[in-house]
Formats: C-alpha cells, structure tokens, sequence
C-alpha cells in the first residue's frame, strides 16, 4: 500500500483539510478497494469450497441417490443465483450496500456451520421384491474420498452376500467363495437409508439460510466496488479487473483446502473452514478502520428506518426456502411417454416457479417493447431475448461442475498427478478457476488484435462459440474415455481438458452478457431486463440439475458396484449433452447474421 504524501519537502504541516485515509492507493487503485476484495475472496471461498463438497455430501454422507442429490444441488444453485434480484432492489430502496452485504455475510456463515453439522451418516438398506434387507459397509470413510478397500455386502440372515452390479442392471450376490449365490434382475432392487429426519431438517436450513444471505451479499458487494471510483475514472475497468481476481483466489483455495479439510479431518471440517471464511469475510466489511466509511451507505429517504422489519422478513423467507427444498425432494419422475406436458407437470414447486416465470415474461417483455418502443428499439430487445434463450443452453449444459462431473471425478477418474500424489474428486474443480486467470489475459490480447483488425466476433458468434465449445469439452472427455483401463477409469487431464475447453467458453460469454444486456435494452426496463438475465442464469441451474439426473447411477451406500456401468453411463449422457450444445451453437451461428443487423451496430 503507498501513502501519497501530506506534507511538502520543509516538513511543514498538511492544512489542505484532505483525509490522508482518501489519497491511499492499493497498486494505484483507492485502499478501499484492498477490503472489498479481501471481503469477496473470502465470500468466494466459503461458497466455492462449500459447492466443491456438497453433492458428494448429499450422496455419501446423507445417501440420497445420485438423482436427489444432483436435483437438490441445482435447486440450491438455482436460489443462489435468483435471491440477487430481491437482495440488490432492497438495498438500493433500503438498507445500502454495506449494511446488505454485512448482514448477508452473516446468515451464510450461520449457514455454512449448520451444513456442518451433519451428525451420523446415513445407514444404507436394500428392498429386493419388497423385502429390506440390511447393508453392511467393511472399511467405511466418511469422506470425499473413499477407502479403496471399501466393499458392501447384504445381510441374508447368517450370510454376508457381496453386492456387485451387472452390465445388464441387475445385481449379483456374491458368496464367501466368490461364486453367484444369486442375481436379482433389474427393476426388483431400490436402495433406501435410514437417516435422522431431524439431520435432514438442519441440511435443508442450512441451504435455505445460504441461499438467502447469498441474495443479500452477492450484488451489493460489486455496487460498492463501483462506487469506489467517479464518472470517467479510467482506472474503473482495471478496478473491477483486479476484485474479479479475488472471485479466482478466493475459489482456488477454498475448493483446494475445504476439500482437504474435509477428506483429513471430516466433513464437519471441511464445511466449517467455510463459515471460517465467511466470518472473515464478515470482519473484514464489518471492521475496516473508517476505510469504508461513504461507501454503500444507506440511502436517504424519510420516514421510520424499515432494515428491523427487512432483517424479520429474511428470517421469515427462510422457512420458505425449506419449504421449496422440500417440495424439490418429493418430486416425482414424469411418466414415461407423457410428453411435455407431463414433464412440466412432474417438476418441483420451484422448478414451475422458475419455468413460468421464465415463459411469461421473454415473451411479455417483447410485447411491451413492440407496443411501445421504437421499430429499432424492437429489434434491439428482440436480438437480447433471444441470446437471452440460449444463455439458458450455455449455463444448464455447462454447470455440470458441481453436480454430474464432480460424480464423474469421484467414480471414474484416475486422479493421481504423475504418480507423485493424487486430487480428491472435489479438487478437480480447481482446474476451472485456474485455467480463467491463465486464460482471461490471452483472450483479452486475442479480442483486442482482431478487434484492430476488423475481425472479432460479433455479441452472437462468441455465444454461438461458447455453445460449441462446451459441446466440444464433453466430446474430448468422452473421447479421453475410449482409453480407459481395466479399472474403467480415465486418466485425470482428459477431465482437466475439458474444464480448459469449458473455461475458454465461459470466457466467450460471460464477460459480455451483462454489457450486452445493457446495451440492447430499452432505458425505460433495462433494470427488468437485468433481471430476466439473472432469471435465465437461475433457470438454467435449476435445469443443469435435472440434466446431471440423467447421468444418475444405481448405488448402494453412495458408491457404484459396477464401475463399467457408471463409465457407460456417464459417457452416454455426456455424447448427447455434447451434441445438443454443438447444435444450438451452429443454430445461434446461423441466426448471428440476422441478430447482427437487429443490434444495429451495438457490439
């Protein structure tokens, strides 16, 4: 941190009446920008650490299936992303930035020491034709990373049967002796667990206390890194450049050490170091020596301060939450041959919510904005629905990291590095952030030198790309499948591969969403269409969610019996994610032309 001087070279006094705290600098940046970035890294650490773990969670810990699981992790990434739109309109009406961050800071490190708190893991059981038959689990960890020497084994009174999955669905029963004692066919065998109801309550308020203290953080904090500069500040771009990288830090070191708490000392280790870093978090814009003193400040308004009754009613939207989360797990699986329709009316309360929403309001927009805007200003909204749409295809297909990729990691992936020491399943998704803060310098230099040349991609063709990229990383990491053992496991830089892929498509989009949004919208409801934006980031987890459900694999105590099966399933799944993206970007490609000419110049 460099002082700029107060006083000339004789010594003398400072009496310009300037607050030397204002003339600080922070690699040339105002000091305040030093504390929102250690406050974000430190946000984005608790939060990344937290989803590295949690569908492993779910399955291991709580024994849930893989299709509970991964329907509840898109659900909770769903919320994360749709609470913004309430958080950043009260704070802006009511309480400021700060006090909005400050009190979202807290309700998420609550949460993230409730999640802790997970208590005794669940006790597996198998039903064969209606009968319950007891799970045996010999050399047992509960950790991200199981015993290698792990083995399951159904009690048949005084016999021990070893389960093992066949290619076909079915179940073998293996004796003592390794010969079948017996194979029950596909279709006549569920997994159960006996789990504490109280156990699986304290799960689903800790989600619902995150997912509202997250509405509360996530936007205010950037409204303040944005304050921290005035109109035509030059340094405003590098500013946001810089606290974006405490987004990377802050996601590097928590997947890395929460994962490595946890698979070391426990799970509640590992999800505590999260409330650990949200606690710091919290200091830090909490305690900050007058640094922050005239930034996020509550707004002026008259009449009686409302924060009391906000504060009440984001406790009182917490059991709402549950509620949602609740109604997520007791969805049932659509009728197969029912169509569409019956597929909409299968999902959860939140995913009807969400959807509708989503199909009311593309639409409802575009028929105020030919009512009333202008015949460009139409064609402008109409070019941002529609990359709005396709937005959705990105991030459902490319927010498999958590969820289905993460189970991919954890099954069927050879994760030694050179021999030398090996990474649990959740510390794949480090290759992710690191690839961005590699790779975001290069595209920037990349869009800069066609940009000279008169040659970089238009808003459309860079989402087209990003849609055909993430196609493309799927495909390499199936293809990486096609060299897999005998143990059915792919060697772990064909996943690493696929994350640099999917990083380089993120770097496709992500960056100019927001601006373009900006750009396209009509003054008057840009504000809404920031919203819509963020409504179709939601949609689009809540979605990633039911398409990891199709990878879902027959377990039984949260561990496959049949590698070859889970490796066909996964490689399965993936070739036709692969091929939808690919084929949505060449239709967003051939559409670039026309939606090109709506954007009447805007790019």
């Amino acid at each position: 941190m460099v002082d700029t001087p107060t006083a000339d070279s004789r010594g003398e006094p400072d009496i310009s009446h300037v607050n030397p705290a204002e003339t600080k600098t922070w690699f040339g940046h105002p000091a305040s920008l030093f504390w929102l970035f250690g406050t974000e890294m430190w946000e984005r650490f608790g939060y990344y650490g937290m989803r590295a773990l949690l569908t492993l969670y779910l399955t291991k810990h709580f024994v849930l299936g893989d299709r509970a699981s991964t329907g509840l992790y898109g659900g909770y990434t769903a919320l994360v992303y749709l609470t913004p739109l309430v958080g950043g309109l009260i704070a802006d009406q009511y309480l400021g930035a700060k006090r909005a961050v400050r009190f979202g800071a807290i309700l998420m490190a609550i949460g993230y020491f409730t999640l802790a708190f997970g208590g005794q893991s669940a006790r597996p059981y198998q039903v064969i034709d209606g009968t319950r038959y007891e799970v045996l689990i010999e050399n047992f960890r509960d950790a991200p990373t199981s015993d290698a020497k792990e083995a399951r084994y159904l009690i048949d009174g005084a016999q021990k049967l070893k389960m093992q999955g066949n290619e076909d669905g079915s179940l073998a029963l293996l004796a003592a002796n390794g010969s079948v004692a017996k194979t029950v066919p596909a279709g006549h065998f569920v997994e159960g667990a006996d789990r504490s109801p109280i156990l699986v309550t304290i799960l689903l308020i800790a989600l619902s206390l995150i997912s509202v203290g997250n509405g509360f953080f996530k936007p205010n904090i950037s409204t303040m890194v944005g304050e921290l500069y005035a109109h035509g500040d030059r340094r405003r771009d590098a500013g946001f450049t810089i606290f974006y990288m405490g987004i990377n830090t802050g996601s590097i070191l928590g997947q890395f050490l929460c994962a490595f708490f946890a698979d070391s000392f426990g799970w509640p280790l590992g999800l505590g170091l999260a409330g650990v870093a949200m606690l710091i978090s919290f200091f830090m814009i909490s305690y900050h020596g007058g640094r922050l003193d005239g930034i996020g400040n509550t707004p002026m308004r008259s009449g009686p301060d409302r924060s009391m009754l906000i504060y009440l009613g984001a406790l009182v939207a917490v059991p709402v939450m549950y509620f949602l989360f609740v109604n997520l797990m007791s969805a049932e699986t659509p009728v197969e041959g029912s169509g569409f329709i019956g597929y909409l009316v299968s999902l959860s309360l939140m995913g009807k919510l969400l959807f509708g929403t989503f199909l009311i309001s593309v639409p409802g927009i575009l028929i105020w904005s030919f009512a009333n805007g202008t015949r460009k200003e139409f064609q402008m909204m109409l070019a941002a629905m529609v990359l709005v749409v396709f937005n959705v295809f990105f991030w459902t297909l490319f927010e498999q990291a958590g969820s289905s990729l993460t189970l991919f990691a954890d099954r069927n992936t050879d994760r030694s590095v050179f021999g030398l020491f090996s990474l649990s399943a959740p510390q794949t998704q480090n290759f992710n952030p690191i690839a961005i803060v590699l790779l975001a310098p290069v595209m920037s230099a990349l869009w800069g030198v066609l940009s000279r040349r008169n040659l970089e991609p238009s808003i459309p063709i860079k989402f087209a790309i990003a849609l055909m990229a993430v196609g493309a990383g799927f495909l390499f990491l199936v293809w990486g499948s096609t060299f897999a053992g005998t143990d059915f496991k792919v060697g772990l830089w064909w996943l690493a591969g696929l994350y640099v892929i999917h990083s380089i498509a993120e770097l496709c989009i992500s960056p100019v969403g927001l601006s373009m949004i900006t750009k396209l919208s009509i003054a008057r409801v840009v504000g809404l269409m920031m919203g819509v934006w963020f409504l179709s980031i939601s949609v689009a987890q809540y979605f990633a969610g039911i398409v990891a459900q199709f990878a879902s694999v027959d377990t039984v105590g949260g561990q496959v019996t049949n590698l070859k099966v889970s490796l066909d399933t996964y490689t399965g799944t993936f070739t036709t994610i692969a091929w939808i993206a690919i084929t949505a970007g060449l239709l967003l490609l051939l559409l670039s032309w026309p939606l090109k000419k709506w954007m009447h110049g805007i790019n």
